[in-house]
């Protein structure tokens, strides 16, 4: 018997605006823009929502009321949740509806969609307790089952995921650490006989999620038939098959000309043709099976590019740059008590920003360039420091003017920078050293680009 285990992530960042040094000081506006650009989230999330979001949700209400046997899971991020709440509450509304079904499951993760776990267990762990506290506000829910940011797993991780009460988590299924085994059976965290596993089965899921449109992939056409075919061909040699994948993929990734409306509306129905396969939810599958072995994860694994590793968010110079600076300003961020500057903080910190500045070339180039609002990594990585630089100012501020008011100055963290530099010219001219090695370090990674 194999059981299908359907899992959709939800997520929009807020992108960026374009950012230059002569707005340091002056625009305090740091997300979004008006007009045509990809960077005005408003238009985005308008878009997607009349592409993928409402027609997706809709198809899917249509499919639970089909079919009794589906099941479905989602992890919805906090800053999408934020963005539907602003920009879409209908997008919210239909969410709710699917949840209210009593069949769809909802994920805990990282609220801001971030890479915490890489610089702050701290902050991941508080994180994480927003979302949940999120998805308890909107829809009235507790989740037991964790999906980290980009599926990112490793063995402190699933450690961290087991003390913070969870019971099963996401994986990416790899062959470098599974060895000979499948990826279509349940799996313990290395050491933690009680944290379970469910690990993506990426073959299959990337054939829709990636290949569905691709003309010239000799599977094409991808039909509901062919596809249930290779589902049930693991019966016998599998226990679940978990098909991991963006919900964009409905719509947004691959346009509803595509097929891709009609293929998900065929599949429940020529899966369950198959008597013994069934739908489950992530927590069900965990419930219902049991690990046949340890995943063994020394190193980060995720389910991006070709190496399935970090670099598609730290792999390059300007990446681990932007990183760092972000997270150097959690002790200022924390103890400012600005909560305004807080959130905007967060909000730096979610994975697409890193994503943006990628400077992968061939397939793995070319989709990071889809995703991007930018022309180039480097005018993200440009637009992004700025935005940084003139966060931290203001945080500088903020604690400085905490110090005048009297509050007690080892309340504080030691500032980076002595009080004098908030003096105007003297935060200009650290403005400009900064901008000065930032452009040689785009020189230097130019240069290395060439040979």
């Amino acid at each position: 018997m194999s059981s299908i285990c359907l899992y959709f992530h939800v997520h929009q960042p807020y992108r960026v605006r374009r950012y230059s040094f002569f707005d340091i000081g002056k625009e305090r506006r740091y997300f979004g823009e008006e007009g045509d650009s990809d960077r005005n989230n408003a238009r985005v999330m308008e878009k997607v929502a009349r592409k993928c979001y409402l027609p997706a949700t809709a198809l899917w209400r249509e499919l639970l009321a089909r079919h009794p046997e589906l099941r479905l899971t989602f992890s919805i991020s906090g800053v999408a949740l934020d963005q539907f709440a602003r920009y879409a509450p209908e997008v919210l509304e239909s969410f709710k509806t699917l949840v209210q079904t009593g069949r769809v499951e909802l994920l805990a993760e990282t609220y801001y969609h971030s890479l915490a776990f890489l610089h702050s267990p701290c902050e991941f762990r508080e994180q994480v307790a927003r979302h949940r506290a999120a998805l308890a506000e909107h829809f009235g829910v507790t989740p037991t089952v964790f999906r980290n940011t980009e599926l990112v797993y490793r063995n402190d991780i699933a450690a961290w995921v087991a003390d913070m009460g969870f019971r099963g988590m996401l994986a990416e299924g790899w062959e470098r650490y599974l060895g000979w085994r499948s990826p279509h059976f349940v799996y313990h965290a290395k050491g933690m006989p009680a944290l379970k596993l469910l690990l993506k089965s990426y073959r299959l899921s990337d054939d829709i999620a990636f290949r569905f449109s691709e003309r010239s992939w000799k599977e094409y056409p991808l039909t509901a038939d062919k596809f249930a075919q290779w589902v049930s061909a693991h019966n016998g040699n599998g226990e679940v098959i978990n098909l991991f994948m963006d919900f964009e993929t409905l719509g947004e990734h691959h346009w509803e000309e595509t097929g891709m409306f009609d293929f998900w509306r065929a599949l429940p129905a020529a899966l369950l043709r198959h008597p013994d396969n069934d739908f489950v939810t992530a927590s069900e599958a965990l419930a219902r099976y049991a690990p046949v072995g340890e995943y063994d994860v020394p190193d980060y694994l995720s389910w991006a590019d070709t190496e399935r590793d970090l670099t598609a968010w730290a792999g390059n110079p300007l990446q681990r740059d932007a990183l760092r600076a972000i997270y150097a300003l959690e002790p200022l961020a924390k103890s400012c008590g600005d909560e305004e500057l807080l959130e905007v903080w967060r909000l730096l910190q979610t994975s697409d920003h890193f994503y943006y500045m990628c400077t992968k070339w061939w397939a793995d180039g070319d989709v990071h360039a889809y995703f991007s609002p930018y022309d180039s990594p480097y005018d993200a990585y440009i637009s992004y420091m700025n935005v940084v630089n003139d966060l931290r100012l203001r945080i500088e501020e903020s604690c400085a003017h905490r110090r005048g008011a009297g509050e007690a100055a080892d309340a504080l963290p030691p500032a980076p920078v002595r009080a004098a530099a908030c003096a105007p010219r003297a935060l200009l001219r650290r403005v400009a050293a900064r901008l000065r090695a930032w452009k040689g370090r785009l020189r230097h990674t130019r240069a290395s680009a060439y040979h």
